[in-house]
């Protein structure tokens, strides 16, 4: 240990949260451009939210690094911001290369500003029902990260869970009290492998958190996964800033081999120990592990929602802006969304992604976006689509603008439902209030803008031979995205 570590036992540590994940497996909710991370399943906050919170102590813990796929970037920072979080460091990939590169960044970025920082790696999509439990046991372990341990956080297991990776324990504590050497790793056991770890008492569920040294990580990334370690440092090194964010560069990022950090590190390195922690951690990977999570009825079912059930048992409802009635059956999980309907038997719910990987091949959009299209100043949701027209209810955050915009192939028409709309049309500006409309016509350049302190909602009604979203030319644009794809 050094003499600056020696000094300072009670060093604060940096949280890394990683939300580059697309949550298949929670379709219809959860899909690629608003995974599941960014959506409250377990409670009034995003589980993105809800991981931030957990180190929101800034007595104990630096502001966090969050490594997050570019597309989510403004949802991110927005989420963050309503916790009163202004000062994260967001690093966004180009494209996904598995937690092996998100950490190697994360460390290169805290070793960059200081030398000996400790990092603590999250998920943004877990849940923990006892956030104290957990950082009792970060903070019993640091006295083993500061000494160059790599320290993993193995939860108690509760029941013989199959879809869990396992750390066996050591049997003889490390010189830290509750911090043990690992035996071994085991991949996803079968039933009755599981039940023999939960009966042994050695054997721990991988919760895919660590604390780690970060410059100690560096050399153990350098000496078991080179490659990963040169690609993320030249994608640093070549970065950009893009307003708040720090943009990785794309070529060299993609060298990166995909492998996660457990199977390139961890699992080889000589540096791992685990402690336990009974902190009611659940990888809310599934349907059936929100229903085991959720508050259920009677019938043992979990009912979220516009939901009506007679002689249910052991079902997950979940209605958004549709009724589920349900009769007479069981063990199912049905989701309704706007434009998606799922039913399945909760044993096959792993199997969702199999559906969404169909509908991809498919070309179906609705294995991948939402009927909601969320943008950084706000929303839109089509609503009706017919020949030559299409009506959409558009919501603006208060203060936030769209961009300086025409278009060549469309007219539209804004009625204000609620709030105040400046509008740009050419070189007149027109303030809107409830009830009050604007007609634009095709050519013109307009933008929208909230000027208000309460959201604002109207209705775009669009009209002419081609209404797609490629159909717009941006001039001017606050969230710098004249590079990307033409969108609102």
């Amino acid at each position: 240990m050094s003499e600056t570590q020696q000094r300072n036992p009670s060093k604060r540590i940096t949280p890394v949260i990683l939300s580059g994940g697309t949550g298949t497996r929670l379709w219809p909710l959860s899909r690629e451009t608003f995974p599941k991370q960014l959506l409250a399943l377990a409670g009034e906050r995003s589980m993105l939210q809800e991981t931030a919170l957990r180190v929101a102590d800034r007595e104990r813990f630096n502001a966090p690094i969050v490594i997050a796929n570019a597309e989510h970037r403004f949802v991110i920072a927005e989420q963050l911001r309503a916790l009163g979080i202004h000062d994260a460091t967001i690093v966004l990939e180009p494209v996904g290369r598995n937690t092996t590169a998100a950490a190697a960044i994360a460390a290169l970025v805290e070793t960059g500003r200081d030398p000996e920082g400790l990092i603590l790696i999250l998920a943004a999509d877990h849940v923990v029902r006892d956030p104290p439990a957990l950082l009792a046991a970060v903070f019993n372990s640091l006295p083993a990260a500061l000494a160059g341990r790599f320290v993993l956080f193995g939860v108690q297991p509760t029941h013989p869970a199959t879809g869990y990776g396992y750390i066996q324990r050591g049997t003889v504590e490390t010189d830290v009290a509750n911090v043990y050497p690992v035996q071994r790793f085991v991949e996803k056991p079968d039933a009755e492998t599981a039940q023999s770890y939960l009966a042994s008492g050695d054997y721990l569920w991988n919760s895919a958190l660590f604390l780690l040294p970060a410059a100690v990580f560096l050399k153990e990334i350098e000496r078991l996964a080179p490659e990963v370690l040169a690609a993320s440092r030249a994608a640093l090194e070549a970065a950009r800033t893009d307003l708040d964010f720090i943009r990785l560069d794309e070529a060299a990022f993609s060298q990166s081999p995909s492998i996660a950090v457990d199977y390139a590190v961890l699992e080889k390195t000589d540096l791992s120990v685990v402690t336990p922690t009974d902190c009611g951690w659940t990888d809310v990977g599934s349907w059936s592990a929100l229903w085991a999570i959720g508050d259920r009825d009677g019938g043992d079912n979990v009912l979220i929602g516009d939901v009506v059930a007679e002689d249910v048992r052991g079902s997950y409802l979940r209605g958004e802006h549709q009724l589920i009635a349900a009769l007479g059956v069981d063990d199912l999980v049905v989701v309704a969304t706007p434009d998606v309907v799922l039913v399945a038997h909760k044993e096959r719910d792993q199997d969702v992604k199999k559906l969404v990987e169909r509908l991809r091949r498919n070309g179906h959009a609705a294995a991948t976006q939402t009927v909601q299209v969320h943008r950084p100043w706000g929303y839109y949701q089509s609503i009706h689509t017919g020949e030559r027209f299409q009506v959409k209810r558009i919501t603006v955050n208060p203060g936030a603008k769209l961009s300086l915009q025409k278009h060549f192939h469309r007219a539209e028409h804004w009625v204000v439902v609620n709030g105040t709309a400046l509008v740009t049309r050419d070189s007149e500006q027109v303030l809107l209030r409830e009830n009050e409309s604007i007609f634009l016509p095709l050519g013109c350049v307009h933008r929208l803008e909230n000027p208000g302190k309460l959201p604002l909602n109207l209705i775009e009604v669009q009209s002419g031979p081609y209404l797609g979203e490629d159909d717009i030319v941006r001039i001017e644009d606050i969230y710098a995205r004249t590079d990307e794809a033409p969108a609102k």
